[in-house]
C-alpha cells in the first residue's frame, strides 16, 4: 500500500479495530496525571529526600514524550500500524511491569521513562487511524470520540490517583494498569490490521531527531524546573537557550528537507494554522487550571488532596459527555459557534476562579470548575478536526504530529509561566501585608493568615493573566471557517496538494 492511497475513508470504520486502540490509548493517556496527587507517598515510601528527585517521575515522562512526539510523523509512515501499536504496547507494558515491583527509586523512574516511550505514539495513530477511517464529512463524531479519551483520561488521573493514595499502596496505580495493558496488547495481535497508508522508503534524518530532541527536551526541562527554581537560574537559563537555539536550527532544517521529520508547512494551510493556534492557547488554559484549582482548594481553603480530586471529577465527567456531543454538533453546525460558545463560557468561568476568595464554598467551586471544562469541551476538538480537514491525507502524520508537539511545549510552558507569576505575586504580596503588621503582634496563627491570603492574590492574579488568553483565543474564533468537504473539494486537495479556496462559512 503506497502513501496516496485514500480509499480507506470510504469503507465501512474498522470498528473493533478502534476499540482496541481506543483501551491502549486511554491507559496510556491515563497514565500521563495518574502520579502527581502520590508523589509526597512515594517520597516517604522510598526514602526519597528532595521533593524535586521525585518529581522527575513526572518531568522525565513529560521529557521523554515531548521528545518521542516529533518523531511520530515518521514511524507512522514509515511501519505499519499494527506493528507500531504492538511494539509501543509492549514498551509501555514492559514499563508499566517494571514501576509497579521497582525495589528502589531508580528502577522507578526507568519503569516511567520506558513507559513514556511506549505511550508517545499512542496518541497520534490513533489520531490518524481515524482521519483515514472516517469520511471528512463525519469525522466530528469520531474525533470527537478520540477526545472523550485523550482528555477524559488524564482528568481523571488525580481523583483516581488520590483515591487510591488515600486507601490502598501507590503500586496499586500501576498495578491496576498492567492487566488492561496486557489486554490491549493480546487483543492487537489477535485482531489488529494495517489500514493506515505506508511508506516503506521513507527515511529517518538523523540530524533532526538529534536538534528536535536537545530542542523540545531543553525547553520543556527549562519550563518544568522554571517554576520551582525561577526563569534566572542558570541551569534553567542555559536549558532553555540551549534548548531554543536547537529549536530555531530544527525548524529551518525541516524546511530544507524533501522528507522533514516534522514537516512545519502543514501551518500554509489557513485554517489548520488558526485551529493549531487556538489549541495552544487552549492548552495553556486547561493544564493552567488543573494547577491553579488544585492549588487554591488545598492551600488557600484547606481542603484535603482526595477531596480536591473528587472536585475535579465532575468536570471531567463533563469533558467525557460533551466529547461524542460536541462532535456531533461539528458536523451538524461546524467549528466557529462551537468555538465562540465554547470560549465565552471558559471566559467567564475562568472569571469567576480569578474571583474565588476564603470563604467561597466547596459547591460553588465544584460547580465553576465544571463550567470551565464544559466550555474547553466544545473547542479543543472541533477545531482541531476542522484544521485537520484542510490537509491532504498524506500530511495527517505531521498534522498531528504538530498539534501534539505543540500542544504539549505550549500547556508545558504556559502553566511554568502562570506558576511563576503565582509565586511572584504571592511574595510580593505577602512582603505587603507583613509591612503593614506589628511585630510584636504576630503570631504563628496570623503568619499563616497572611501567606494564605498572599497566596490567593497570587492564584486570582494568574487567573486574570489566562483569562487575557482566553479573550485572544475567543477573537481568533471569530474569524474560523467551515473546510469545504464535498468530494470535489476533497479531491482538489488530494490532487494537488494545496489548501482549499473556499471555506465554507458557518
Amino acid at each position: 500500500m503506497n502513501n496516496t492511497d485514500t480509499t480507506l475513508e470510504h469503507k465501512k470504520p474498522p470498528y473493533l479495530m478502534l476499540a482496541i486502540l481506543f483501551v491502549g490509548a486511554f491507559v496510556s493517556f491515563l497514565n500521563n496525571s495518574l502520579l502527581n496527587v502520590a508523589l509526597p507517598t512515594i517520597m516517604v515510601d522510598l526514602e526519597i529526600k528532595d521533593y524535586s528527585t521525585v518529581q522527575w517521575l513526572v518531568t522525565g515522562f513529560m521529557l521523554v514524550s515531548g521528545v518521542l512526539i516529533p518523531a511520530s510523523a515518521f514511524l507512522i509512515t514509515r511501519f505499519s500500524n499494527r506493528a507500531l501499536f504492538i511494539t509501543s504496547m509492549v514498551i509501555f507494558t514492559v514499563g508499566t511491569a517494571i514501576s509497579a515491583f521497582a525495589p528502589n527509586f531508580g528502577l522507578l523512574l526507568t519503569g516511567r521513562m520506558i513507559q513514556a516511550a511506549g505511550s508517545s505514539v499512542m496518541g497520534p495513530l490513533l489520531m490518524n487511524i481515524m482521519l483515514v477511517s472516517f469520511p471528512r464529512e463525519k469525522r466530528g463524531m469520531a474525533m470527537g470520540i478520540f477526545g472523550l479519551v485523550m482528555i477524559t483520561a488524564p482528568a481523571i488521573g488525580p481523583t483516581l490517583s488520590g483515591y487510591i493514595v488515600e486507601y490502598y499502596d501507590w503500586r496499586l496505580l500501576f498495578e491496576m494498569i498492567l492487566p488492561l495493558a496486557i489486554i490491549s496488547l493480546l487483543f492487537a495481535v489477535w485482531k489488529l490490521e494495517n489500514v493506515m497508508p505506508q511508506n516503506k522508503k521513507a527515511t529517518l534524518d538523523y540530524a533532526s531527531i538529534v536538534l528536535s530532541s536537545i530542542g523540545f527536551g531543553g525547553i520543556l526541562y527549562g519550563c518544568s524546573t522554571a517554576s520551582s527554581d525561577g526563569w534566572t537560574d542558570t541551569i534553567v537559563l542555559s536549558t532553555l537557550i540551549t534548548g531554543g537555539i536547537a529549536l530555531i536550527l530544527f525548524l529551518l532544517r525541516q524546511l530544507k528537507l524533501e522528507e522533514p521529520l516534522l514537516d512545519i508547512r502543514v501551518y500554509k494551510y489557513p485554517m489548520f494554522a488558526l485551529a493549531s493556534i487556538i489549541a495552544i492557547v487552549n492548552a495553556v488554559a486547561m493544564f493552567s487550571g488543573m494547577i491553579l484549582t488544585p492549588a487554591y482548594v488545598q492551600s488557600v481553603r484547606g481542603i484535603s488532596p482526595l477531596d480536591s480530586g473528587l472536585m475535579m471529577l465532575p468536570g471531567a465527567i463533563v469533558m467525557a459527555v460533551m466529547s461524542p456531543i460536541t462532535g456531533k454538533l461539528f458536523d451538524k453546525f461546524g467549528p466557529r459557534a462551537l468555538a465562540v460558545v465554547g470560549l465565552s463560557i471558559t471566559a467567564v468561568s475562568t472569571y469567576m476562579l480569578a474571583n474565588l476568595d476564603a470563604q467561597s464554598a466547596y459547591s460553588y467551586i465544584i460547580f465553576v470548575y465544571s463550567l470551565r471544562m464544559f466550555g474547553l469541551s466544545m473547542v479543543m476538538m472541533p477545531i482541531m478536526t476542522n484544521g485537520l480537514n484542510q490537509l491532504p491525507t498524506k500530511l495527517n502524520p505531521h498534522g498531528t504530529a504538530v498539534n501534539n508537539t505543540a500542544q504539549q511545549v505550549s500547556g508545558s510552558i504556559g502553566t511554568a509561566i502562570l506558576v511563576t507569576l503565582m509565586n511572584s505575586v504571592t511574595k510580593t504580596e505577602a512582603e505587603s501585608l507583613m509591612s503593614g503588621v506589628d511585630p510584636a503582634t504576630i503570631t504563628e496563627a496570623s503568619t499563616a493568615a497572611l501567606s494564605q491570603q498572599a497566596l490567593l492574590s497570587g492564584i486570582q492574579y494568574s487567573f486574570y493573566v489566562a483569562l487575557g488568553m482566553n479573550i485572544v483565543a475567543l477573537l481568533l474564533a471569530l474569524f474560523v471557517k467551515r473546510v469545504d468537504t464535498s468530494a470535489e473539494a476533497v479531491k482538489k486537495i488530494e490532487n494537488q496538494g494545496k489548501p482549499l479556496s473556499k471555506p465554507v462559512t458557518n
